[in-house]
Parts: C-alpha cells; sequence; structure tokens
C-alpha cells in the first residue's frame, strides 16, 4: 500500500493544462472502451434539497485506464453577479486491482473541462460539419469552457451569439469569443438566437419560477443542441421538433428533464454515446438533433486520468501522507 497521497489542488489541475482536443478525444475513447466492455459506471446518486441544490455521487472503476473513481459534487443556487460558483466537486482515485487511494483531485476545473468536452464529443457524432454560428443560452463558465472546446472542435466558427439573464456576463463572454477571432453580437430573443444558430448550447441553471423557453421548433432544419441544463431550459411541447434524441447514458437518462427535475414524457432518447462511438449515424449532422445529458462519471474519470498523468510527468501537486 502507498504511503502518500497525491493531492492536486485548483491551480494543479489547471496548471497540467489539458487541451479541449485531449479532453474530446478521453472522453470519445471512454465511452468507446465502455462499449467494449472495459469499464462500468453506476448512474449517478443524487439528494436533492430543491432547485438547483443537490449533493451527487458518481462512481466509475476502468480496466482499460487501471483506476476506479468517485466523485463528489455539490450543486446550489447563485445569485446573479455572484463570485461563488454554481458547482464544487472533488474526486477521489483508487487503484482498479488493488484499491488503494491514490490521489485527490479540485472536481471543479474537472467538471468544466469534461462537460464541454462531452458536448463537443457529440458534437462530433451529431452537429453539421461546416457550422458557422454558435449560440449560447446562458454565459457563466460553462459557457466560457464551451467556446475553446467548440473553437477546437470547429476552426471555421465565424460568429458566436450570446443571450443571458446577466449583461456583464455575456460582455465577459463577446470578450473571450472576440479573443478567438469570432464576430458577436448579444441578443434578447431567444428565437432569433435559434433561428441563426448551427450549435446552441443551453447551460440556464435551474431557479425558483423559472420557465422553459427555448422552442426547438425555431432552429434550423440542420442544427445541433446540447442541453448542458438537462433540457430544464427547452419546451417540452416542442421537442418532438428534433429528429435525433442522444444522452450520455441510457441506463441513467432515457428522456430530457423539465424545470421540476422530472424525466419529460413528449420524447424519449434513441441513442447514447456508447453506442455511438462505435457505430455513427450515417446521415448525422443533416436533421435536428440533441444531445442532452446528466453527466456521466465516465467522463470525469477519464479526465480524472488524463489530469493524474500529465500531473506525474510534471511533478504537479502535493504528496500527503496517510
Amino acid at each position: 500500500m502507498s504511503n502518500s497521497l497525491l493531492y492536486l489542488s485548483h491551480q494543479d489541475v489547471r496548471a497540467c493544462a489539458v487541451t479541449p482536443r485531449e479532453a474530446r478525444e478521453a472522453v470519445l475513447s471512454a465511452f468507446s472502451d465502455h462499449s467494449a466492455g472495459l469499464n462500468r459506471s453506476l448512474p449517478k446518486s443524487a439528494l436533492a434539497l430543491g432547485p438547483g441544490h443537490a449533493f451527487q455521487a458518481m462512481m466509475a472503476a476502468s480496466e482499460a485506464q487501471e483506476i476506479a473513481t468517485v466523485k463528489w459534487v455539490a450543486s446550489a443556487p447563485t445569485q446573479p453577479g455572484g463570485s461563488m460558483p454554481s458547482v464544487s466537486a472533488l474526486i477521489c482515485v483508487s487503484d482498479y486491482v488493488t484499491g488503494a487511494p491514490l490521489a485527490i483531485l479540485d472536481g471543479d476545473e474537472i467538471t468544466l473541462v469534461r462537460t464541454a468536452a462531452m458536448s463537443a464529443a457529440a458534437a462530433s457524432l451529431l452537429a453539421p460539419p461546416e457550422a458557422g454560428t454558435i449560440g449560447f443560452v446562458g454565459c457563466g463558465l460553462q459557457a466560457h469552457a464551451h467556446l475553446a472546446a467548440f473553437c477546437d472542435l470547429y476552426p471555421g466558427l465565424a460568429t458566436a451569439l450570446m443571450l443571458s439573464r446577466s449583461r456583464s456576463s455575456a460582455q465577459r463572454l463577446a470578450e473571450a469569443a472576440d479573443a478567438y477571432g469570432l464576430a458577436t453580437e448579444i441578443v434578447d430573443d431567444a428565437d432569433t438566437l435559434l433561428a441563426r444558430s448551427d450549435l446552441v448550447i443551453s447551460m440556464v441553471p435551474a431557479a425558483p419560477g423559472l420557465r422553459p423557453f427555448l422552442d426547438a421548433r425555431r432552429m434550423k432544419p440542420a442544427a445541433f443542441a446540447a442541453a448542458v441544463d438537462t433540457g430544464r431550459s427547452l419546451l417540452p411541447e416542442a421537442l418532438p421538433a428534433f429528429d435525433v434524441l442522444v444522452t450520455d447514458s441510457l441506463a441513467q437518462s432515457q428522456a430530457p428533464y423539465d424545470v421540476d427535475g422530472q424525466q419529460v414524457t413528449s420524447v424519449r432518447f434513441g441513442h447514447d454515446l456508447t453506442t455511438l462511438s462505435q457505430a455513427p449515424l450515417a446521415d448525422a449532422g443533416t436533421r435536428r438533433s440533441l444531445f442532452c445529458f446528466r453527466g456521466f462519471a465516465l467522463a470525469d474519470l477519464a479526465l480524472a486520468h488524463l489530469v493524474l498523468e500529465k500531473a506525474r510527468t510534471a511533478g504537479i501537486g502535493i504528496a500527503l501522507p496517510r
């Protein structure tokens, strides 16, 4: 048994400098390994305390990566313009064979990167290959992570549209998009954003009194939407407008979620990333598609493994006595 435990702080994880491409490929490999029976994962276990307020445990084990992980993640409502993050997480890594604890990682940055990587991985399998305009519904930290992920996946992106309840957060995202060389526009109307975007990323946090407002019928006939918010901002009655509905794991979710956190009854998912990583759709990118996901533990494992390998190589982190 090891006499030390590697601790990686938030800054340590960031210092490992995982690129969007590395993250996307790690996620795709994890789902491909899952299809081959090389790893296992349980649906997340959640303790809900109120709108946007919950504690969750996410567990996975990988024979291919030779580790097992559990992520403890908390979410809490935030006020517009507030400084506290809405999501906080830690990841514990153990040896796959012996079970010995190996490392504890700050999970906030990994959660940001893996979430954007999952959206980008799904887009690589579903979205129009020549997308030129991306629309962000919600402009917080996840929007910045998705901006980096999608600019890497789509070097030909030309325009970014921003819709946010906070003008200041929309402006910050516009400045970040401008640094990537994109033309930017802050819009006030959801229908305008949907009608003009080839790619739509919705990241609307849960909050008391929230009502769905995104009408999928307004989207282009060939477009891709990633519902990072599990679908709560989408009008349930308009969900049949999507031709293809995909999630991260059918074992975890059968349909998008409404504002009350319940699976909707208007549609069902037809595919998940496990199946699509092995058998992509022949007409991918030609129809209106939705990727809606709660977050799958295998993706956290894949990113934790990548970060841990980089940290070991670069000598990053603190060895703690056990």
